[in-house]
């Protein structure tokens, strides 16, 4: 996912994908140790999913300190 197509999402939605998304992480996970998984760049394409969607939650939630 682009950052822009994260940012259009509201904070429930983001944490129910970073949910999936560890979830799939996890399965890539086991499908390395067991030898099963083929293209193993998935692994690293997921975490940089997982870290954006960190990113932007943390943007949300300095921006609404800062309002307070």
């Amino acid at each position: 996912m682009k950052p822009k197509e994260i940012r259009a999402l509201s904070n429930k939605e983001l944490e129910k994908k970073l949910e999936e998304l560890y979830r799939e992480l996890l399965n890539l996970r086991f499908r390395l140790a067991t030898r099963q998984l083929k293209q193993t760049s998935e692994i690293r394409k997921v975490k940089k999913s997982i870290a954006r969607i960190k990113t932007i939650l943390r943007e949300r939630e300095l921006d609404a300190r800062k309002a307070s």
